[in-house]
C-alpha cells in the first residue's frame, strides 16, 4: 500500500516539527508549510489525503485558505482538520465553509491520529 500523503500548515515550527515526527512514525509522507504563501500550489502538486492546518498563520487567516481549498474543484475534496489555541469549534468556519474536522492546542496524540485516520476513511 502506498503512503498516504499530509500536509501540515502550522506556523509554530516546534509543533510542525512534533506533528511531523509523529505523522513519518505513522508511515505518511509529511510536507509542512508555516505559512500560507503558495498554499493551493503547494496542495494541487503534493496532492495532500488530508490537510491540517493551523487558523491563525503569519500571513493568512487558515479559514480563508480552507475557502479558497473548498470553492476550488481539484481540491475540494481534501478533508481538512482545523487546529487552534484561540479559537474553538465554533469558530473554524468562513462564510459557511467549513473544515471537516477540528482540534485545539494543545492537542492529545492519540486524538490527533484518531482523527486523521477518521477523516481518510471518510474521504475512501
Amino acid at each position: 500500500m502506498a503512503k498516504k500523503n499530509i500536509l501540515v500548515v502550522e506556523d509554530n515550527h516546534a509543533i510542525l516539527d512534533v506533528i511531523t515526527l509523529i505523522l513519518e512514525s505513522e508511515a505518511f509522507n509529511v510536507a509542512g508549510l508555516n505559512n500560507g504563501a503558495g498554499f493551493i500550489e503547494h496542495v494541487k502538486e503534493f496532492e495532500p489525503a488530508v490537510i491540517i492546518m493551523d487558523i491563525m498563520l503569519p500571513d493568512f487567516d487558515g479559514r480563508v485558505l480552507l475557502k479558497e481549498l473548498k470553492l476550488d474543484p481539484l481540491t475540494k475534496h481534501i478533508p481538512v482538520l482545523m487546529i487552534s489555541a484561540r479559537y474553538n469549534s465554533s469558530n473554524y468556519k468562513l462564510d459557511d465553509v467549513a473544515a471537516d474536522d477540528f482540534m485545539a492546542k494543545p492537542f492529545n496524540i492519540d486524538e490527533l491520529m484518531d482523527k486523521i485516520y477518521a477523516l481518510l476513511r471518510k474521504s475512501a
